[in-house]
């Protein structure tokens, strides 16, 4: 069992930054996959990015490859989410999840909010 809690969320004007955390308890944080979805209103959870178990190699969606960097900790079991030059689109709820390799995402944080105001 791992349980998740993120923070680091709040209103940023856009253009701005903002590092989420991910802190992680439970079982051997560095043998999971860590990914960061986000849900806005009236809209799916989309996958945003995740860093894997070991090489900490990582993914991006298009909408935030090039913004959005991914960074993981495991002395400290807590993973990042540095967002920089926000969009008014980036505004939801961002969650972090994990999973053990080759299974899907079974443990889920219970989300932080973040705006991006003109």
């Amino acid at each position: 069992q791992v349980q998740l809690v993120e923070s680091g969320g709040g209103l940023v004007q856009a253009g701005g930054s903002l590092r989420l955390s991910c802190a992680a308890s439970g079982r051997t944080f560095s043998c999971y996959a860590m990914g960061w979805f986000r849900q806005a209103p009236g809209k799916e959870r989309e996958f945003v990015g995740s860093i894997n178990c070991y090489t900490g190699s990582q993914r991006y969606a298009d909408s935030v490859k090039g913004r959005f960097t991914i960074s993981r900790d495991n002395a400290k079991n807590t993973v990042y989410l540095q967002m920089n030059s926000l969009k008014l689109d980036d505004t939801a709820v961002y969650y972090c999840a994990a999973r053990k390799v080759g299974q899907s995402y079974d443990y889920w944080g219970q989300g932080t909010q973040v705006t991006v105001s003109s």
